[in-house]
């Protein structure tokens, strides 16, 4: 079973519900499996994972960022944002930094 999380959020709505249900739909298929389709971000990588999806189809950037962000907590991430945007200004000519 195959659910194309992409296309339910450019309607607007919510996917996750759809996708929590499906595993439940799967599980009287012994061969069956899910698969979640979309245009993701790293967090619908566990999402997905933790809905119980089989098969998680992504853009192999959103991949590679999973794989170099994985266990990054809040603080270092945001740190690092604002250097990096501190980078840019300097960069870019502005000397209020």
């Amino acid at each position: 079973m195959s659910v194309f999380a992409g296309r339910i959020a450019d309607t607007g709505v919510d996917p996750m519900p759809h996708i929590a249900r499906s595993p439940k739909r799967t599980g009287r298929l012994p061969q069956a499996g899910l698969a979640l389709g979309q245009r993701a971000r790293v967090l619908n990588i566990f999402q997905a994972d933790a809905c119980g999806c089989d098969i998680v189809t992504v853009p192999h950037d959103v991949f590679e960022q999973a794989l170099k962000l994985a266990g990054i907590g809040l603080k270092e991430m945001s740190l690092d944002t604002v250097k990096m945007f501190a980078g840019d200004a300097k960069a870019a000519g502005d000397s209020r930094l």
